[in-house]
């Protein structure tokens, strides 16, 4: 539900404006409710007034009437007056006859009231008001226990003061039950409650029909961009006016085809770049062999030369095998640019794949002074690679670590996990920055120009790795510190068919760490001259 919620701009529109129609609703319909039930509640006050002063006014006439001589029918009468003042239907008003809270006289009158009238509903504070001022009505709007309704009835009672012969000042009360009144509120209600729930369904669809209006189009344009972020450039937006949206349509069309053209002249020149790298590459191979012909035939007879021209010859023998490297891997990496780069895979032990590298590598050992310390399983690591551009990678990690590490220890190791395993190679010489670490992969980037290097690479052969790597599902990670060297890691899948899914221990590679290694190292690496532990 909440994803649903973030993710749709209709349903939070939708609902927002149900729950602000709601609100609005329900403070206006007590408003209007309230002033209704105040008006009904005034008029009933106000007819309940007049008609209980006429009452009160013939009762009294009554009452003065009666011969002052005649006591033993005194209540008989006095109930024929009551009878007379309630009516037939006792819907319309009811009657209540009681003594005065004031009243001392020695003659007692029955308390007369109508028969379905509780008369604890009659309020105290209604005859104490009666007693304090006895020549002017006293009005209260109350609930009434009316025993022909199941629940109390809101009524007007009117208290007026009469005086009996004899029998002195007794309290007559009129109730004028507002039970049409009550059904016309709770009519009035029943209607508000349908007509409010009218009106938020009408605001829930007029809501729908606006966000749908400015959702749609808004979502068709989403897809459209994802068609586009997907390759699919010829995708456009439909343009069918001049409103707000058609407008945004046009500037989005208009914005597609200028990076679609864009896109396309970055194509041909990629793919012009391409072809002329591969072609150059190419067309020099020729010259190039006849150069190294010409130069291996000079560098064999230096030692005729004089000592100028035998240096000069030496120099151009090996500036002539960089040169050969450096075109060999500018084409690999324009098989790389064209996406022509495919995999050779074979089932490989990756240990002896380690140990074949170190042992190409045991003549740049012995020249760095570094200890090539290994740490691998005892059993055979095998996984699905292409060996050529496994053994290259290792190649290009281990010589730069021999390369950078200044003569310091070069700690290799072999870690598995059940889909995947990672060689980190670590060294500890000059290190890296955090900067440097960022664009170590980049095409003949150095870290330090002036710095005196041992093999003379061409700067391209660790970004080579990482298209390696890469085209293995696996990736190359660096780290480092300065002056505190730097690590490499190697970490591939042992199947092509199972992506990576967990990283292979024992340390991940964490600039923030220590740049650990695990501390066994079991197999010592002989390089000829020396067996270093």
């Amino acid at each position: 539900m909440v994803a649903w919620w973030r993710s749709s701009l209709r349903l939070r529109v939708i609902v927002a404006t149900m729950l602000l129609g709601t609100t609005v609703t329900t403070l206006i319909g007590t408003v209007l409710f309230a002033q209704v039930a105040e008006g009904l509640v005034h008029q009933a006050v106000s007819a309940a007034t007049v008609d209980a002063a006429q009452e009160v006014r013939n009762a009294q006439e009554r009452f003065d009437a009666v011969p002052r001589s005649d006591d033993t029918s005194l209540n008989a009468t006095t109930n024929e007056i009551v009878g007379q003042i309630t009516p037939a239907d006792q819907s319309l008003r009811r009657t209540v006859l009681t003594r005065s809270l004031d009243n001392d006289r020695d003659a007692k009158i029955t308390t007369l009231a109508s028969s379905d009238l509780d008369l604890d509903d009659i309020p105290t504070a209604l005859a104490e008001a009666l007693r304090d001022d006895p020549s002017n009505q006293q009005v209260m709007v109350t609930d009434v226990n009316l025993a022909t309704s199941d629940r109390p009835v809101p009524s007007v009672i009117v208290g007026s003061r009469v005086d009996i012969s004899r029998a002195g000042p007794h309290d007559l009360y009129l109730i004028y039950p507002m039970a049409r009144e009550q059904a016309t509120l709770d009519l009035i209600r029943q209607w508000f409650a349908l007509g409010g729930l009218a009106l938020l369904g009408l605001m829930g669809a007029v809501a729908w029909v606006a966000t749908s209006m400015v959702a749609g189009p808004v979502g068709h344009a989403a897809r459209v961009s994802q068609q586009m972020a997907l390759g699919h450039l010829d995708e456009r937006l439909p343009v069918r006016g001049s409103d707000e949206l058609d407008q945004l349509a046009m500037s989005f069309n208009t914005m597609a085809d200028s990076i679609q053209s864009q896109i396309q002249q970055l194509e041909t020149l990629s793919m012009l770049q391409q072809r002329f790298v591969s072609d150059v590459s190419h067309e020099l191979r020729t010259p190039l062999t006849t150069i190294r012909m010409a130069g291996e035939v000079l560098h064999a007879s230096r030692d005729d030369f004089t000592g100028p021209v035998a240096r000069s010859a030496e120099l151009l023998h090996e500036e002539l095998d960089r040169f050969e490297d450096l075109l060999t891997e500018l084409l690999e990496i324009s098989r790389y640019d064209s996406g022509a780069a495919d995999l050779e895979i074979d089932r490989i032990d990756l240990a002896g794949v380690v140990r074949q590298v170190l042992s190409a590598l045991s003549a740049l050992v012995d020249h760095s002074g570094s200890d090539v310390r290994l740490s691998l399983p005892e059993g055979p690591v095998v996984i699905e690679m292409d060996q050529r551009r496994v053994s290259r990678i290792l190649r290009n990690v281990i010589a730069n670590a021999l390369d950078h590490g200044e003569g310091s220890p070069v700690e290799i190791c072999l870690a598995t996990s059940d889909d995947a395993v990672a060689v980190t190679v670590r060294d500890h010489g000059v290190g890296l920055t955090a900067e440097q670490a960022s664009m170590v992969f980049d095409r003949f980037w150095r870290g330090d120009p002036a710095r005196n290097r041992t093999t003379g690479g061409t700067g391209l052969g660790l970004a080579i790795s990482l298209e390696d790597a890469r085209l293995h599902g696996g990736y190359l990670q660096v780290a480092g510190r300065p002056g505190e060297g730097a690590a490499f890691r190697l970490t591939l899948p042992r199947s092509q068919a199972s992506p990576i899914s967990a990283e292979p221990g024992p340390v991940p590679l964490d600039p923030a760490r220590d740049l650990e290694v695990p501390p066994v190292l079991t197999e010592p690496v002989t390089t000829g001259a020396e067996e270093r532990p």
